[in-house]
């Protein structure tokens, strides 16, 4: 079992979870978060002011899945959230960490059958 950790353009949203369905994973959490990378933010001018936005909108996916989804669900990730063929600076991080345990609350079932 793994935690998929995703970051993503808020407008990506919906390309990356329909990709994800398209491999059977429909289980995850989404939230917004903050953080900049090499993006480094952007200035604006407010009241005639300049000042710089150095934490940009992301979006936070954890998804977590038996080992026969990890590539297919990272691949998914990756072709639904990447701008252009190339990509660009921005389109986002994906992290995969080890899940030591599963538990559904309603059945306390554990493990790869929690998932």
């Amino acid at each position: 079992m793994k935690l998929i950790i995703a970051i993503i353009q808020p407008t990506k949203l919906e390309t990356v979870k329909l990709a994800l369905s398209k491999v059977e994973v429909y289980r995850l959490t989404v939230m917004d978060v903050q953080g900049f990378g090499r993006q480094k933010g952007f200035t604006e001018v407010y009241r005639g002011h300049e000042f710089t936005v150095n934490l940009l909108r992301k979006i936070e996916l954890q998804i977590a899945v038996n080992d026969e989804f990890i590539e297919p669900a990272i691949t998914a990730i990756i072709d639904a959230a990447r701008s252009g063929p190339e990509g660009e600076i921005g389109d986002g991080k994906i992290f995969v960490l080890p899940l030591d345990d599963c538990i559904r609350i309603r059945t306390g079932e554990r493990g790869p059958d929690a998932i």
